[in-house]
């Protein structure tokens, strides 16, 4: 059975996207623990983050240093954090989230966002890395 990230790629579910290439995406989360929250997800089905191939690591790594750039500049922020932890969904996903205090972490309890708020953060997102 596809995870749930693979019927939002194959346009099953909606999402809100901010990047897409041949290898991943990524998407609003619908339970940020801040706006701007977003995850880099690999198209291939891969449970644990170890068993990545070592060009698909390096590749998810480039892309999160290129969102996390743009999410700076969409949501000013001291730091982007990135966690892996996976234990939600059986499918690799990189989380980042625009931080300026450590307790703006946390993976529980988080409210799901309306749509509108999505839409609009993956719309600065999307802006901000047209900016370069």
């Amino acid at each position: 059975m596809a995870s749930i990230f693979t019927r939002i790629i194959e346009g099953e579910l909606p999402g809100h996207f901010v990047w897409e290439d041949e290898r991943c995406v990524a998407i609003m989360t619908l339970n940020p623990m801040k706006p701007g929250h977003l995850l880099v997800i690999p198209r291939e089905e891969i449970d644990h983050w170890d068993d990545l191939p070592p060009e698909l690591t390096a590749h998810l790594m480039t892309v999160s240093q290129t969102l996390a750039k743009a999410l700076k500049r969409a949501f000013p922020c001291q730091r982007v954090g990135l966690l892996v932890v996976g234990l939600e969904v059986p499918h690799v996903h990189l989380h980042l989230v625009p931080l300026d205090a450590m307790q703006d972490i946390r993976v529980e309890g988080l409210a799901q966002a309306q749509p509108e708020a999505l839409a609009a953060a993956a719309a600065k997102v999307r802006e901000a890395l047209g900016e370069g």
